[in-house]
């Protein structure tokens, strides 16, 4: 079979045809998803290794970030451009070659160098695996496909912290790269010999214009909204990047409604369902974002709990997403988008809610169980969403509608990240300087409390009252910090459940195209028959 013959059509109910594409395609898709969150738990040994800082470290994650999204709006373009075969095997091969290069790095340049690259290849590979689910299966069965798609882009984030965890805990950190290597050759070599295009690739010029603007724009935008959880929204590099990104972004989008040959085509917000399905994402998006980044802080820094341990109890959440993915995708054919999306975006914001009411007590299983119908929750939601806006796209708008779909998901994780950080953040000094005014020298009943404390702390450790002072002072500080973490958690999920309510509300407007497709098909063929029949055939049935 030649490596360059074409699909011509979709496959339809033979898409079993393609089985060896798709798990080729899923496989190289749920490597390169994996390794966004990897490197969360290496951090700290990456750090000490290399006798770097935190925030130098963190352009391990910032930069793979940066390069990710900043391809992903040109993925359109580079789909149609070279094809989907060349530019898998393109990607594949910059993110083993860059795997292979952090594996052996030797320097944290080297390093970020490797990951860089890695990132490159990563960019592409959701929107153009998307694409190619979408040319093969017709709308009617497009929920099965979505739901396989599912299966990288949810399980993959979601093992990724417990997997890192126990290959830090008890290997050398360089094999969360090493480790990928071999994986990636034979996706590579099984794509060389297996994979065809579905489209032929087609010479068309690139919109420099349009380019630039996006690269800069989104770079810029991405950096700033990574940046603003930690320094602070107020910070002047913070606001420089955000305002300059956002003026070049909106420049990008008026430039591309008006050129002829668009990078990313904006006619797709023209179908209403496609932009209500992507707005809900972003919803979803930033609500999974606040538990991903709310629920590590909690257990490591509050309860003492190992990464490993921690990334365990995420573990049977990941666990159900491999499992529901498909089944929601094969419940979305059934029975459409719309009673998914409202029993998904219930779970979620009833779980969501039940960790507001989070104490230095809570117990690892309740969090366990929380975290699983959480995800279960979700489980209907990201893809059977995405799904339904696809659907309305004709079929020459599917790459940019998936290219469109991908960088809003990768703009809004960053948007929530960062708004889910700074209300914590800021939520856990104020409760911290209100525990503080409690502690007042003039209130009789606290300087009780508090003698009581030195006393007891004194004959238990059989030390003199002046340093047992000294210790109940610093046993205070510590018990007013943790408590006002816990508060500030509670408070960013509070706000989560805010967000998952809009999302709720606006599940309610989604509706199953496939349906209106089928009233207009109904309608066109009733109007066929009440024509009139042709004078040819009124002369025949007359035996004249």
């Amino acid at each position: 079979m030649s490596t360059n013959q074409q699909i011509d059509k979709p496959a339809g109910s033979g898409f079993r045809q393609h089985l060896p594409l798709l798990i080729v395609l899923m496989v190289g898709l749920f490597l390169a998803i994996l390794n966004q969150t990897l490197l969360n738990v290496a951090l700290p040994h990456i750090t000490n290794e290399y006798g770097i800082t935190t925030n130098t470290a963190q352009w391990l994650l910032t930069g793979y970030m940066l390069v990710n999204g900043v391809l992903i709006p040109l993925s359109a373009f580079l789909i149609e451009r070279f094809g989907v075969r060349v530019l898998f095997l393109a990607a594949m091969f910059c993110f083993t070659l860059g795997a292979l290069i952090c594996g052996v790095a030797g320097s944290f340049s080297v390093l970020l160098i490797g990951r860089l690259i890695q990132a490159v290849g990563g960019g592409v590979l959701s929107p153009l695996v998307m694409s190619v689910i979408l040319f093969i299966f017709p709308p009617e069965m497009r929920g099965k496909g979505m739901g396989i798609f599912g299966l990288a882009m949810m399980f993959a984030p979601a093992i990724g912290p417990t997997l890192s965890g126990w290959v830090v805990q008890n290997y050398d950190w360089h094999i969360l790269f090493s480790g990928m290597i071999p994986f990636g050759v034979i996706v590579i070599i099984i794509a060389f010999f297996k994979m065809r295009n579905i489209e032929q690739p087609k010479l068309i010029k690139l919109d420099y214009m349009g380019t630039l603007s996006s690269l800069a724009g989104v770079g810029l935008l991405l950096y700033g909204l990574s940046e603003a959880g930690t320094k602070g929204w107020g910070d002047t590099e913070v606001m420089a990047c955000i305002i300059i990104g956002t003026i070049l972004v909106a420049f990008f989008v008026i430039w591309e409604m008006r050129t002829r040959n668009p990078l990313l085509n904006m006619g797709v917000f023209r179908f209403g369902i496609f932009s209500l399905s992507n707005v809900i994402n972003i919803f979803v998006t930033a609500s999974m974002y606040a538990g991903m980044l709310l629920i590590p802080i909690y257990l490591q820094n509050l309860r003492g709990i190992t990464p490993l341990d921690s990334g365990l109890l995420m573990l049977p959440g990941a666990l159900v997403m491999l499992i529901m993915s498909p089944i929601s995708g094969i419940l979305f054919d059934k029975v459409g988008p719309r009673p998914l999306a409202i029993i998904g975006m219930v779970i979620t914001t009833v779980t969501t809610y039940q960790l507001t009411k989070l104490t230095l007590d809570t117990s690892y299983s309740y969090i366990l169980i929380i975290y699983m119908i959480r995800y279960f929750g979700m489980s209907f939601l990201m893809m059977p969403i995405m799904t339904a806006g696809m659907n309305q796209l004709p079929r020459d708008l599917n790459k940019h509608g998936t290219a469109m779909s991908n960088t809003l998901r990768q703009v809004s994780g960053s948007i929530g990240t960062s708004v889910i950080t700074t209300i914590f953040t800021t939520r856990t000094t104020f409760h911290g300087a209100a525990y503080a005014d409690r502690m007042d020298t003039t209130n009789p009943t606290f300087m009780q409390s508090f003698g009581e404390l030195v006393n007891k702390i004194s004959t238990e450790l059989h030390i003199p009252l002046a340093q047992a002072k000294t210790q109940a002072v610093t046993m205070l500080a510590g018990h007013v910090k943790m408590e006002a973490t816990v508060q500030g958690i509670n408070d960013a999920f509070f706000w989560a459940t805010l967000i998952s309510v809009a999302g709720l509300v606006l599940s309610f407007f989604l509706r199953d195209v496939r349906k209106d497709k089928d009233r207009l098909a109904k309608k066109e063929h009733t109007e066929t028959l009440m024509l009139p029949a042709p004078k040819e055939t009124l002369v025949t049935e007359r035996g004249v």
